[in-house]
């Protein structure tokens, strides 16, 4: 079952906090989505499933879990990423992995393609993460 929850930041109203049931994020004090302004902005999402377990050593695999994760985030901020205006992808080894990102934006973004920022990191939140996708997206 998921869960919505809004949260009043001090002195800015209207914040909405975005939590999915489990909420893998919960026990490090991030948000999975912040609603604010007409957008939404969603927090990288990595591959790992439910648990918060790693899903494959493989990039492909972490790529769409961690896409499929941003699609659930935003189903539940009542959006999709048909809304995405703007994507962040880090990975952590770009020569191997670009032509597998390429084929990410296909399998998941649409015309017209979401701006977007790719960026090789040397490393992210876990040793055995390969790739990471943030996104902005409209609040509908």
């Amino acid at each position: 079952m998921a869960s919505t929850s809004v949260v009043e930041a001090g002195s800015v109203p209207g914040i909405q906090r975005i939590a999915t049931t489990p909420d893998w994020y919960e026990p490090y004090k991030i948000s999975q989505a912040i609603k604010a302004g007409g957008l939404i902005h969603v927090s990288g999402q990595a591959g790992i499933d439910e648990q918060g377990r790693t899903v494959a050593d493989d990039f492909l695999t972490q790529g769409r879990q961690a896409f499929a994760n941003v699609q659930r985030v935003l189903a539940e901020a009542g959006a999709s990423l048909a809304d995405v205006v703007k994507v962040g992808i880090f990975v952590t080894d770009m020569a191997a992995d670009l032509g597998h990102v390429i084929t990410l934006r296909e399998e998941f973004l649409s015309e017209p393609y979401p701006a977007d920022t790719l960026l090789e990191v040397s490393s992210l939140a876990q040793p055995e993460w390969r790739i990471e996708v943030e996104v902005t997206a409209l609040a509908r």
